[in-house]
């Protein structure tokens, strides 16, 4: 049974590294943690859920109606 055409390379046009890194760069939201903090969150949820209650916490902060104790 065949599965297709095989290809030589030298039916491809050049390869240049890092073509789309500038792309991938400005179109992406990757963030990379350091091991001792990935080790506290399980999961993608774990870690949104921690840093959206970290911007509440600091817009209520910065809010200008804030009062003082």
């Amino acid at each position: 049974m065949r599965f297709g055409r095989k290809y030589k390379r030298s039916e491809f046009r050049a390869l240049v590294r890092g073509t789309y890194v500038a792309r991938l760069q400005a179109n992406s939201n990757v963030v990379v943690l350091d091991p001792e903090v990935a080790d506290v969150f399980p999961n993608a949820e774990a870690v949104n859920a921690a840093l959206r209650s970290l911007a509440e916490i600091a817009r209520r902060a910065a809010s200008p109606g804030r009062r003082q104790r």
